[in-house]
């Protein structure tokens, strides 16, 4: 009997524990969020902005996200609003988000052509496709990027070259150049590994056509050469002996020796 009595009573208690529990647990919530919510309030758009650069440069990007994203809900037509967006662009992009990154640049440069920051707004977004995808491994143990995935690479490609062409003076400009020329030489060397690729399983027009893209698309690159060399055989595979001859005397004018050994069957 003093059983049957004593389990309702502790039963009782456990659930009035576990609801007190609960309830604090609500309190502590609201109470952390509304301190969240407030800590922006009546704080300038200045104040704001500068909290989230002294976030950015603790390297707390996930605070500066949210002061970025504070400061353009608060003031959404002031100038700050516009740094907003491309601050917080970098910020998602140092926080190992760029599909974030790269809408918040995106958007910056559709709402902004004109801005005086648009350099840099490409440049960012480069930097954005340049580093994309890279896993520890790739951090630890770094590997050419021609065996990666080439489209983002592509992408950087377009992006360090807009940022050469059209602000050339620009204080981006420099290193947009070394990295263009990096990727200029990987991207072509993925064209002509896929061409020999083809070759070594006769899909010569295949071979063929991929080396002319990379001869086209990045020209200066060392392996242009072998691009060269892939369309003589391949034109000649297929029958096309114009197209072979045309793509040879290239090669004979550019590089003499690599001509020679094609044409000595080496």
């Amino acid at each position: 009997m003093s059983i049957s009595r004593t389990a309702p009573a502790t039963l009782t208690r456990i659930a009035l524990s576990l609801m007190l529990a609960a309830s604090l647990s609500a309190c502590s919530m609201f109470s952390s969020s509304d301190k969240q919510k407030d800590e922006t309030e009546g704080l300038s758009a200045e104040a704001i902005y500068q909290k989230a650069q002294a976030a950015v440069k603790a390297t707390d990007y996930q605070q500066a996200i949210k002061l970025y994203e504070s400061l353009e809900a608060r003031y959404p037509l002031g100038l700050h609003a516009q740094q907003a967006q491309l601050e917080s662009a970098y910020a998602y992009y140092k926080y190992d988000e760029p599909d974030t990154a790269l809408d918040m640049v995106d958007r910056f440069i559709r709402m902004n052509p004109g801005s005086k920051d648009m350099a840099y707004a490409l440049y960012l977004r480069g930097l954005v496709n340049f580093n994309r995808g890279s896993s520890l491994v790739d951090r630890v143990f770094p590997r050419s990027i021609a065996d990666l995935d080439i489209v983002r690479q592509k992408e950087a490609f377009h992006d360090f070259s807009r940022v050469i062409n059209r602000y050339p003076d620009s204080p981006y400009a420099k290193d947009a150049q070394l990295r263009v020329q990096y990727l200029r030489n990987t991207l072509a060397e993925s064209e002509v590994n896929v061409a020999k690729y083809y070759m070594e399983r006769g899909a010569w027009l295949a071979a063929f056509n991929r080396a002319e893209y990379a001869i086209k698309h990045y020209q200066g690159s060392p392996v242009i050469i072998d691009a060269l060399e892939i369309k003589v055989r391949a034109a000649q595979q297929l029958g096309k002996a114009d197209l072979a001859a045309d793509s040879l005397h290239v090669l004979e004018a550019n590089f003499p020796e690599r001509a020679a050994k094609l044409k000595a069957g080496k």
